[in-house]
């Protein structure tokens, strides 16, 4: 008798709460949209970084303007492979072994931890959201079934000359090149990922939705319209610094991990008159991303999820324009680690700054805790929540990004220091020497300092998964070798 009592009031219950809610007198928490928007090989040559003062990009700089920009924000390698995967696994890759590239169907063959991954859209998928994703998010697109609908990615990192030919730059192994290519915007695959993303912000969606948009440039080759190129007239164009003599106080592990033959060089760059050009490229190509970054943020303005959805952006990792005497990412430099991150919530402030050292990897359970979804026990990185509202709250984590196996950085506000696999080290105080040119590691005044920022150090460093590759210099292929189980090889 008294559990169909129970019944009926809860029934009742239920219905009062019911009419209430569809008079507008209750508010049913509904959980908020994520629309993560993600770039590749952007550094932070975006107006809000001022990392260069020519760029052009007044959408990221507007949506830095409405959220919180974390200027101290670092990948987890220089390298899309292995950052992406960490990314969205919520693991290091000195966890995975994954520290190369890799592609989307393997990402669960690596290990028995990956196979039983919930990749960050998943997990959400899991709690009722809705997940869509168009373009470049993992390596490539996504392993299948990560998102329940695909817009899917057109293939390679076109469009190119139908003949073959380059414009300036012809060596194996690279897509690098620069110039003005194709004729109009709507040739290009980020063009029609935008599309693609405005028109599932104009559809309506029964729960909540968590859609992410991957494009492509600033990636090589840096070719787009001549129209981007004529917002940056090359007499304007001012490159960044550069020192001759900078890898002279370098351990030789760290000039033999940076051989990268493939790319051009800042020698060559200066001698054929060519460093102007180049920047002019990267510069072009990353107005033109950030045009279309806009193109997606306004069609959020103008949809019924405006006020209900939070917005973040991120590339996977810097890039080299020069710096440490070459054009490329693979390192463990500031130009390479750093990247921009723009978190915007629901109730947003806006224009705030912090330059506390966060992580990719803290991206997964920073969404989490902003969507009040469960924790992922599996996650390595750390929720920065508290950052996002408050820039300068207590913080004592640092950023990490590893080069491959037992290589890795570490860095706080004020230090960089990197430990190489066979000791050798580091070490750059940022605040007085931005550029990191001089290698403090061996001054005798520095070694508690070393040692307070060793403890930050990987204490597991799995051996190589043979899922995962990097070839580009002799180094590498011996490193690959020497750090990967005889059975995977």
């Amino acid at each position: 008798m008294k559990a169909k009592k129970y019944l009926y009031v809860t029934i009742l219950l239920g219905l009062g709460l019911f009419q209430l809610a569809c008079e507008g007198k209750v508010k049913i928490e509904q959980k908020p949209n994520v629309l993560m928007i993600c770039i590749d090989d952007l550094n932070d040559w975006v107006g809000c970084m001022g990392g260069n003062p020519l760029a052009i990009t007044p959408n990221i700089d507007r949506l830095a303007a409405q959220g919180t920009l974390f200027t101290n924000a670092h990948c987890q390698t220089a390298l899309c492979g292995p950052s992406r995967a960490s990314i969205m696994s919520g693991l290091r890759p000195s966890t995975t072994g994954i520290y190369g590239q890799i592609n989307d169907k393997d990402l669960r063959s690596v290990s028995p931890l990956m196979a039983d991954i919930k990749f960050l859209p998943q997990y959400f998928g899991e709690q009722g959201y809705k997940t869509m994703g168009i373009g470049k998010i993992f390596h490539t697109h996504a392993p299948e079934g990560v998102f329940q609908e695909s817009g899917g990615r057109v293939k390679g990192f076109g469009p190119k000359p139908a003949d073959g030919t380059r414009f300036k730059w012809d060596r194996k192994g690279t897509s690098t090149d620069w110039g003005a290519f194709p004729d109009v915007d709507e040739k290009m695959p980020d063009y029609q990922s935008a599309q693609w993303a405005k028109e599932r912000l104009s559809e309506k969606h029964d729960k909540p939705f968590f859609l992410t948009v991957g494009f492509l440039r600033p990636h090589v080759p840096w070719y787009v319209p001549q129209k981007w190129f004529d917002m940056h007239p090359l007499d304007k164009v001012q490159v960044p610094p550069y020192k001759k003599d900078d890898k002279e106080d370098l351990p030789e592990i760290a000039v033999l991990a940076d051989e990268l033959p493939m790319m051009p060089t800042t020698d060559w760059a200066i001698e054929t008159g060519q460093w102007k050009d180049i920047v002019r490229g990267y510069l072009a190509s990353t107005t033109f991303v950030d045009h279309y970054v806009g193109e997606v943020l306004k069609a959020l303005e103008n949809s019924a999820y405006k006020d209900n959805t939070i917005v973040v952006l991120w590339s996977d990792h810097g890039y080299r324009l020069g710096e440490k005497g070459t054009f490329a990412k693979h390192c463990m430099w500031q130009e390479g680690t750093n990247v921009p991150l723009i978190v915007k919530t629901i109730d947003a402030k806006g224009g705030l700054k912090s330059n506390k050292p966060v992580e990719l990897l803290d991206l997964y359970p920073t969404l989490l805790d902003l969507c009040g979804l469960p924790q992922n026990p599996v996650n390595e990185g750390t929720s920065f929540k508290s950052l996002v509202t408050n820039p300068n709250a207590a913080w004592d984590d640092v950023s990490i990004t590893t080069f491959g196996r037992n290589n890795h950085a570490v860095v706080t506000e004020q230090y960089r220091y990197i430990s190489y696999e066979n000791g050798a080290e580091e070490l750059y105080d940022r605040t007085v020497d931005p550029n990191e040119w001089d290698n403090i590691a061996e001054q005798q005044d520095m070694k508690e300092v070393k040692t307070s920022l060793k403890k930050h150090l990987p204490e597991q460093n799995a051996l190589w998964s043979d899922k995962s590759t990097m070839k580009h210099n002799e180094y590498f292929i011996k490193h690959m070798a020497e750090n990967s189980s005889p059975d995977e090889n």
